[in-house]
């Protein structure tokens, strides 16, 4: 059975407040560097899943963060998916 990677991104919907992203930007402009406009936070996930095809990996990815990895009232997540062999890539 092929082993894939999903590599998920969760953040906050734009509309939506982020005041770990305005205490980072503080923080980096405290630091110097001024020219920074806007920082929103998030998170990374990897995720390595057993499959029978790309388009059941999918799914099943698509599905975790709809019912777990994201809150989907006030974040957006995408995800990339890659076919892999071995271990994780660094």
């Amino acid at each position: 059975m092929p082993t894939f990677l999903a590599s998920v991104h969760v953040a906050l919907k734009p509309t939506v407040n982020d005041p770990e992203g305005l205490v980072i930007r503080g923080g980096l402009h405290q630091l110097g560097f001024d020219s920074v406009e806007d920082v929103r936070s998030g998170k990374s996930l990897q995720i390595r899943l057993s499959e029978r095809d790309e388009a059941a990996a999918r799914d099943k990815v698509d599905a975790m963060c709809r019912r777990l990895l994201a809150n989907p009232v006030i974040e957006q997540y995408r995800f990339e998916l890659a076919e892999i062999q071995g271990e994780i890539p660094a």
